[in-house]
């Protein structure tokens, strides 16, 4: 996996600091599926990334450890446990 496709971190910081009032449904919406793209390819090994998208995605790991509790899992398992395709 490559950094092709992902969101660099002057773009995530424009996208933070413009308020969603003046944004569009579609640029809500856009950066809706950006932001999951982004948690779905942080599950990638780290060594198959640019250095600067490897640490973005270790901090991005950590923050979504925080915030949304220590379950250890990927967004990948995660999205297939609530798709129920995890159980055998």
């Amino acid at each position: 996996m490559s950094d092709f496709g992902r969101k660099d971190f002057s773009t995530k910081a424009e996208e933070k600091m413009t308020p969603n009032s003046s944004k569009s449904t579609t640029d809500k919406i856009t950066e809706g599926l950006t932001d999951t793209g982004d948690k779905m390819a942080r599950a990638a090994p780290d060594g198959s990334k640019s250095d600067s998208q490897s640490f973005a995605d270790k901090m991005g790991r950590s923050k979504d450890e925080h915030v949304h509790g220590g379950t250890h899992e990927s967004i990948m398992d995660k999205t297939k446990h609530a798709l129920g395709m995890d159980k055998h």
